[in-house]
């Protein structure tokens, strides 16, 4: 579902003027490994009541924070593992409390010093923002939004985040799309975040026919008539091949692969000499202790080579110089309408445990989002 303008306007403005914030402050605390090869599940993560923070608790550069919005990502699967596969994450440890790639929200209260004001909006990412709805952090080590009123702080995750970042960056930098001619792009994982996003920055960046892989008839339906996606295939029912293979007669030519396994393996036998695959994620491995990337099957990594086919490891973060330039395009298409974004959202901190775990099986569209 997606959220209302007047309600994000509400959030906006209904700071406490007490000298107290209220006492209902939440933890999700992450209490039990699912095991390297077994998904997710609920029993992994506990929410536990904890005092809200007061002005005492904030030194002169500090702030108290309200989350608005948490966001929800297939990357914190890793991080339930004794080992993330990946230096740039390290494991959530047991009994400790959960964090996240991003959160958005509101300053409640300012240090004499902070560099922000009380009804600020700020985001920030990377395991700052920890899932409870009141924290105090260094005011520092948040960013200041600027948002029109008519969107709602929710796009700062759906569209001009890690997300929308990670789909912008990727498709300029690995995609490599040739706008003197007729090109076609295939993307699995299409109803997500990144990958609906993906697919429509493809268009805009040249790419001729786009085509998304996704897991239900309700997401092909959006893919083709809210995302302007040209074809969509449901690998649950669909012969991915079959489709490819009268969709894309001559051939694919680019691949924004976020899922890998069987699914990326049908994709590759339809690719074209000298393709490019942007290798976003592997969500289809992520329950598994396979390393990441995981290797492929030899007749795979036959194609590659007899076609030349380009398939690197791609690293948002590699790219920090170059996000606030992201941030300000995606805002800009975002204000133009030459990109939408869909929001699935839950509501209160004791729904996030189920939020991490549906959005792990697919029942998202767009965004996974946690309203506190």
């Amino acid at each position: 579902m997606q959220i209302s303008v007047f309600q994000a306007r509400q959030q906006m403005t209904s700071s406490s003027s007490s000298s107290q914030l209220p006492a209902d402050n939440k933890v999700v605390m992450f209490v039990k490994r699912p095991g390297e090869n077994n998904p997710p599940t609920v029993d992994c993560f506990d929410v536990i009541p904890i005092d809200s923070p007061s002005e005492s608790d904030i030194t002169s550069e500090q702030c108290i924070v309200r989350t608005l919005f948490l966001s929800v990502d297939p990357a914190q699967r890793c991080r339930m593992n004794t080992s993330t596969g990946v230096e740039y994450l390290g494991p959530y440890e047991i009994g400790e409390p959960v964090d996240g790639m991003e959160g958005v929200g509101i300053v409640e209260r300012a240090g004499s010093a902070s560099t922000l004001q009380v009804g600020d909006l700020v985001t920030g990412c990377i395991r700052l923002w920890t899932w409870t709805k009141y924290f105090v952090v260094d005011s520092t080590d948040l960013v200041k939004v600027n948002l029109p009123s008519t969107f709602s702080p929710s796009v700062i995750l759906s569209c001009a985040g890690l997300s929308g970042i990670t789909a912008l960056l990727g498709i300029r930098k690995k995609a490599k799309i040739d706008r003197t001619r007729p090109q076609t792009i295939v993307v699995s994982g299409a109803a997500g975040s990144c990958g609906s996003l993906a697919g429509q920055i493809a268009r805009i960046e040249g790419c001729t026919t786009i085509i998304g892989i996704c897991g239900s008839d309700e997401k092909c339906k959006v893919l083709k008539e809210e995302f302007g996606f040209d074809a969509a295939i449901n690998y649950k029912t669909e012969s991915i091949s079959g489709r490819l293979d009268r969709l894309a007669p001559d051939g694919v030519d680019i691949y924004w692969d976020n899922v890998g396994g069987r699914v990326s393996d049908e994709v590759i036998e339809m690719m074209n000499p000298n393709g490019r695959i942007v290798l976003c994620g592997q969500i289809a491995v992520y329950n598994t202790d396979l390393p990441y990337p995981p290797p492929l099957p030899d007749h795979t990594v036959q194609i590659l080579k007899e076609r030349n086919i380009e398939r690197e490891r791609y690293l948002v973060l590699t790219y920090k110089d170059e996000m606030d330039e992201a941030i300000a395009q995606l805002s800009e298409w975002l204000q133009q309408d030459r990109i939408k974004v869909k929001e699935t959202i839950y509501d209160g901190l004791a729904s996030a445990p189920h939020a991490f775990v549906d959005m792990m099986t697919g029942k998202n569209i767009g965004k996974m989002l946690i309203r506190p």
